[in-house]
């Protein structure tokens, strides 16, 4: 599918509120992650934000440098409402895989499972994640822990954890990358919280 294309397709999908993967809050792995962070002027990203609760989350606790990004403007513009003193130019519309900047800290929050689950998509996921990271920078969040369907339309795509590590391990030391112990409850036993390091 072409940039445009990917565009459109999310955007009608938040145009007809098929948003399923939205909670409508932050997560609580990230939230308690979020938490024990103390550097506030890190420099951090959330790729595929949507709604970005929790971008929204992070500047109201004193971290300044988060960068929203999306491919669809629908969910910017929502964000930029909800948070007028969030500054416009860290709500960024564009597409991951042609972004260049580098990062302390990137979030991952039901971003890989909107990919179709390809060998090439999810290999240029995981090189590119670690180009955009500075020498010492994490990968941080959740990956879904459920089976591939098949259907390369049913989104969110699943996975494994010995799959994901499959993409991951080239770029990336493990620090730590398994079952949430404190996901919502509906997604309780779905779900990998997971700790990258960038390799140097």
């Amino acid at each position: 599918m072409t940039e445009k294309g990917l565009e459109r397709y999310w955007t009608d999908r938040y145009h007809e509120n098929r948003t399923g993967w939205d909670i409508g809050y932050i997560s609580t792995p990230l939230k308690t992650y979020f938490d024990q962070l103390k550097d506030k002027n890190m420099r951090i990203l959330i790729p595929g934000a949507g709604n970005a609760y929790e971008a929204e989350y992070l500047f109201q606790n004193g971290f300044k440098h988060v960068c929203v990004m999306d491919i669809s403007e629908v969910p910017l513009k929502e964000f930029g409402k909800r948070n007028p003193n969030f500054p416009k130019d860290q709500l960024l519309l564009e597409d991951f895989f042609k972004h260049d900047n580098q990062y302390d800290l990137i979030i991952e929050q039901t971003f890989f499972c909107s990919f179709p689950p390809t060998e090439e998509t999810r290999s240029l996921y995981a090189k590119q994640m670690a180009k955009l990271l500075n020498p010492n920078g994490k990968l941080v969040g959740l990956w879904f822990d459920f089976p591939l369907t098949g259907d390369m339309e049913k989104r969110p795509f699943g996975g494994d954890r010995e799959s994901y590590l499959s993409y991951l391990k080239p770029h990336f030391k493990v620090r730590t990358f398994e079952q949430s112990y404190n996901s919502i409850p509906e997604r309780m036993g779905n779900e990998l919280f997971g700790i990258f390091l960038k390799k140097i």
